[in-house]
Parts: C-alpha cells; sequence; structure tokens
C-alpha cells in the first residue's frame, strides 16, 4: 500500500491526465460559505479513482473549536466512516491518494495516521518540512482506525 499527500492543483493535473489504477482517494475540503472560491468545492473524481471519500471539514487548531461552536467530540464526527474506509481500501490493495487543498495540514495528517497505525511511520510525515499536518486530523483518523473493527 503506497500512500501519498496531494494538493488540490496536483490532483486536478491528475484527474486531467492519466489517474493510476487501483487508488482510492480521501479528499479534504472547506465546509460551504457564502460566496466561497469555486475551489472551495469537492473535486470531481467521478469516474477517476477506485473509492472516494470526500468531507468537509475545517483547517483548524484545538484552540479556536469553540470559535467554531465545536468541541473535540464535534469536529470531524466523520473520522469513524472514514477509518472503515481506509481499512476497507487496504484490504482490497488499494493505494491511497490523500487530498486537500495545499497539500500540506488535513491530508498530510490524514496520510501520518495512516501510516502510524499500519507501520508505525507518521513520524516521517510530521518530520518533513513540506507539510504541516493538522494534530486534530491526526488523533482524530489515529483514534478511529485504533477503535474500529476489523
Amino acid at each position: 500500500m503506497k500512500v501519498e499527500i496531494m494538493s488540490r492543483k496536483a490532483a486536478e493535473a491528475l484527474v486531467a491526465s492519466s489517474f493510476p489504477e487501483n487508488t482510492a482517494v480521501i479528499s479534504f475540503y472547506d465546509p460551504p460559505r457564502k460566496n466561497a472560491p469555486k475551489s472551495c468545492m469537492p473535486l470531481d473524481y467521478k469516474g477517476k479513482c477506485a473509492r472516494l471519500f470526500q468531507v468537509a471539514v475545517h483547517d483548524i487548531d484545538i484552540e479556536v473549536l469553540e470559535d467554531y461552536g465545536m468541541t473535540f467530540a464535534t469536529y470531524f464526527t466523520e473520522a469513524d466512516e472514514l477509518a472503515e474506509f481506509i481499512l476497507s481500501a487496504v484490504q482490497d490493495g488499494l493505494d491511497i491518494i490523500c487530498q486537500c487543498e495545499y497539500g500540506q495540514s488535513r491530508s498530510a495528517a490524514c496520510a501520518a495516521a495512516i501510516k502510524e497505525y499500519f507501520d508505525r511511520s507518521g513520524i516521517t510525515v510530521f518530520a518533513d518540512y513540506r507539510y504541516y499536518p493538522n494534530q486534530l486530523i491526526f488523533n482524530k483518523v489515529l483514534a478511529a482506525l485504533k477503535n474500529c473493527k476489523e
């Protein structure tokens, strides 16, 4: 299983060219808001990837959850569903692309959690200067993977 971290721009280029076979995509995007630019909308992967999990989630830190009307428990409630998606993709031998707007925070955190869960190598994402893994996403995904019944 290969896990890649990708920005929206890189994913758009991949969608427009030859998308890799046997690939599942986890795509993070910003929740809808008034007058949002097109880039805030989910990327259209229709007919390109083997499986797709798209989720609208804020790229925020724990310190500002309350400003968004959330708690740790109410932030990213889709984590359990995502964990099941990940386990199913891995069981079926699919590679995984984790994609978010800039390919640095939410997608990096998700990839780090996957790597940590399967081979204890999540630290490699945190150590890579190109990424700024979102701690909330990382912790929610890793906990969900650990709690999921395989």
